[in-house]
């Protein structure tokens, strides 16, 4: 079996979170399932989830109020290769790799404690060694092994490396006040939502 592709991209890391559920579904559904689940749904559908993101976007959304600037308005739909699309200064994933029907690993680099974060362009080519101080790298992998002809094992695992001494100090503090369990409702809802999906196209 090949090297995953977030053991590839960031195999050295300070923080973990993995989640992992069974589908009712075989391993071509249950991938065009995740392919196709919407993040803006898994927050409407699961209140904990939305609460997070609302929470997390509220300095920025203070600040434009301040500035007399309206704030961005969410968009409608926001499946996981739209978060790609976004600017890089805006928070937007970078595509580190896929493999079809096994696995997805998505990118950010940042100071994720600041209220607003400040991110940083990279290319998928430079994120594995990048290396500037005052950073934070972030890998977000999503993946579905076949358990039998008709279940499959859907995970997600983000990891989170810090580029120095100083932004370890910082992130182990934001990870600290309950960003770690935040991570994890919010990758546990992507994945029950994909799940419900599947299984629902399985019947």
């Amino acid at each position: 079996m090949p090297m995953m592709l977030v053991d590839e991209f960031l195999p050295f890391y300070d923080v973990s979170d993995a989640v992992a559920t069974v589908v009712e579904a075989d391993v071509t559904t249950t991938w065009q399932a995740l392919m196709q689940v919407d993040l803006i749904e898994v927050g409407r559908t699961r209140p904990m989830v939305g609460l997070l993101g609302a929470l997390r976007a509220l300095p920025e959304v203070v600040g434009h109020l301040l500035h007399g600037e309206l704030p961005q308005q969410p968009p409608k739909q926001l499946r996981l290769y739209d978060t790609t699309k976004i600017g890089p200064g805006e928070g937007g994933w970078v595509l580190l790799g896929e493999r079809p029907r096994d696995e997805l690993a998505l990118g950010l680099v940042g100071k994720f404690w600041r209220p607003v974060i400040a991110y940083a362009e990279v290319s998928p080519e430079d994120f594995r060694d990048f290396a500037d101080p005052g950073y934070a790298k972030t890998v977000y992998s999503l993946s579905v092994r076949p358990i039998d002809e008709r279940q499959t094992l859907l995970s997600g695992v983000m990891r989170t490396a810090t580029t120095d001494e100083q932004a370890r100090k910082w992130f182990r503090r934001y990870w600290t006040l309950g960003v770690g369990s935040g991570a994890h409702i919010v990758v546990s809802g992507v994945l029950d939502l994909t799940r419900e999906m599947a299984e629902t196209r399985e019947r």
